[in-house]
């Protein structure tokens, strides 16, 4: 239950810093104070950051699961997790990427 939780947590900080990054180019047309360039290339640098370490994130577990599946020697629960791993790590790649997909649409949408 705990870790619910946490991946929540996780995945609605991850919606804030993409929806920050969006939001705060929406407000420089009206002209950008020096505090709100920060705080733009500052997310926008996050957003980048994030989206260059989802990938070999992603294979990595991606890898741990095919590898825990494959040394399980027929133990039941180390295949379930195994399977369980692989697909929550499917999971927050293509969540990550469906995010930066529509966020750009919006950001193009607006500028």
């Amino acid at each position: 239950m705990d870790k619910k939780i946490y991946y929540f947590k996780f995945i609605i900080i991850l919606f804030f810093i993409f929806t920050f990054s969006l939001a705060i180019p929406a407000f420089a047309a009206f002209g950008e104070p020096e505090i709100v360039g920060k705080i733009n290339s500052a997310f926008e640098s996050i957003l980048e950051w994030i989206l260059k370490i989802a990938t070999p994130a992603a294979a990595v577990a991606v890898g741990t699961g095919v590898f825990m599946q494959k040394f399980s020697f027929g133990d039941e629960e180390r295949i379930r997790t195994a399977k369980k791993i692989i697909k929550g790590s499917l999971f927050a790649y293509a969540f990550i990427l469906a995010i930066n997909l529509i966020l750009t649409a919006i950001k193009s949408l607006i500028s």
